[in-house]
């Protein structure tokens, strides 16, 4: 269940079909990059910190803000994939 202070971080995101297991990348990618402290106790009161560092590591630089990727890289000393890899095709 998510609490109605975390839900405005998911806004783009059915809450009530939201699973805070299967759909924990993308619940900790939005809380961190735009939750307030709340939130972010929340987050961590409910994950792990490793399985906080491996959602975080199977994320892209592209899919956070440069403020919130800042203080999350010193805090946790961690990082993102640094971009997506394109899978080029044969057009010819």
């Amino acid at each position: 269940m998510i609490p109605s202070y975390v839900k405005p971080f998911l806004w783009s995101y059915d809450t009530k079909a939201i699973s805070p297991e299967k759909d924990k990348r993308t619940i900790i990618l939005n809380v961190l990059n735009l939750g307030t402290k709340e939130a972010t106790d929340w987050l961590f009161g409910n994950y792990s910190f490793k399985e906080i560092k491996e959602a975080i590591r199977s994320t892209y630089k592209g899919e956070w803000g440069e403020k919130s990727l800042n203080f999350w890289r010193m805090v946790l000393k961690v990082n993102p994939k640094k971009k997506r890899s394109v899978a080029l095709r044969n057009l010819g």
